[in-house]
């Protein structure tokens, strides 16, 4: 029997308890239990043999194939020529989120972004406890400057008076990087880098990225020399496998968090694959992991000009996230010095981990701890969908502004 590469999720914490005459057997869960879930990634190599006799692992959450991972790609990119001081004072994703009024900036908060690393010696970064963990084997850094972007937006430090990110307070980061400077990694890499954030006290995860469903087509169509009707189902089934697995993941997640009261919320990218420049009807759902439940999706918004008030759907974001935030000519770090431009749904999700940071911030002087239900509820109820432009499409009215705490 041929034989392939698996990702296990396993919650170690489960306990197998037999009947002694029946013989039957059933699994203790963590949850009827003092003790916390353990989830737990595991590569293995098995065949169908080995999958059946593994299904019946107690402790076995989830199985899925590894499957290509590859970064939201921004849909265009400019240098910002300008200086600071003819910027003004803020870009216009702190304006119009409300974190430029908001009393609140992230302190005492601990977000991850998951993604091709960071430039850490860029001046926006100076001051912040960088916890950078690599894991492609490519090492830290960022040689494609994805993540230095995002994470400008999320805790960039005000520079010569020059605010472009949602939580310059935040003084502890963690840098998991999860794609090469090429863009490209895998689901494995993502699942044992958010569980490596859990381990070192995230509150917020930040993930612009998503599952490549045509690269393993071509995969199997290349290496295993599949007709492409078998590749394109194989792959299929590959990907339901992997939301599956993001799924329960999360569940674990949530399920750890209820018991020790310190919540991790999870925010990832909707998408980019839509087009309503051509077709207004040509909108596509948002896309794994995203996709996936526990997970807060995020679309992206564009607006006309200033004052900002009447904002619209980005033509490339997909449809249906939990919230949206500006993903159109946003303004961050780039590696090697200087700044630039991006759009796309990747822009919007750290403007999104960033408004969370501040309400964390919030939870954390009123409760000491991190609800994760009440963190997400404030970044999905608070949402506001007035402020977009009349005539966007219906089936995008989920895709609400994220507001960031005012008192």
């Amino acid at each position: 029997m041929e034989s392939g590469q698996y990702i296990i999720l396993r919650d170690t914490s489960r306990v197998d308890l037999s009947e002694p005459f029946s013989g039957r057997s059933f699994t203790l869960e963590a949850s009827r239990t003092a003790e916390a879930p353990t989830p737990r990634i595991d590569i293995e190599s098995l065949d169908t043999r080995d999958l059946f006799d593994l299904r019946r692992d107690p402790q076995v959450v989830s199985i899925a194939p590894p499957m290509p991972v590859a970064l939201i790609e921004p849909t265009a990119s400019e240098e910002a020529q300008q200086t600071h001081d003819q910027l003004g004072t803020t870009t216009w994703g702190v304006s119009v989120t409300g974190a430029v009024d908001s009393p609140f900036t992230g302190q005492g908060v601990t977000v991850a972004v998951l993604d091709t690393g960071i430039d850490a010696n860029h001046e926006a970064f100076k001051g912040v406890q960088l916890i950078e963990q690599d894991f492609t084997g490519e090492g830290n850094g960022d040689k494609n400057g994805h993540g230095t972007h995002c994470a400008g937006t999320i805790f960039g430090q005000v520079v010569n008076g020059y605010r472009f990110s949602m939580a310059p307070g935040v003084q502890r980061a963690l840098i998991g990087k999860v794609l090469d400077g090429q863009g490209r990694g895998g689901t494995e890499q993502i699942y044992r880098a958010i569980l490596w954030a859990l381990d070192q006290g995230a509150h917020i995860i930040s993930m612009s990225l998503g599952m490549n469903f045509p690269a393993q087509v071509d995969d199997l169509i290349k290496e295993k020399n599949f007709p492409a009707p078998l590749a394109t189902s194989k792959a299929l089934e590959n990907y339901r496998a992997n939301v599956r697995l993001f799924d329960k993941l999360a569940d674990l997640v949530n399920a750890r968090n209820a018991l020790f009261q310190q919540g991790t919320v999870i925010v990832a990218a909707a998408g980019n694959e839509s087009k309503r420049n051509i077709d207004p009807n040509y909108i596509l759902s948002v896309a794994p992991p995203a996709a996936a439940d526990g997970i807060i999706s995020v679309g992206a918004l564009e607006t006309p000009g200033e004052p900002n008030n009447a904002l619209k759907v980005a033509y490339f974001s997909n449809t249906g996230p939990n919230v949206a935030a500006p993903g159109v000519k946003i303004y961050s770090a780039k590696p090697g010095g200087g700044y630039r431009y991006l759009n796309g749904t990747s822009m919007a999700t750290p403007h999104v981990a960033g408004i969370a940071a501040l309400w964390a911030e919030k939870l954390l002087k009123q409760n000491t701890t991190v609800n994760r239900l009440e963190l997400s509820s404030r970044l999905i109820g608070q949402a506001k969908k007035d402020r977009l432009a009349a005539g966007f499409n219906p089936l995008d009215v989920g895709a609400g502004l994220v507001q960031a705490p005012v008192n």
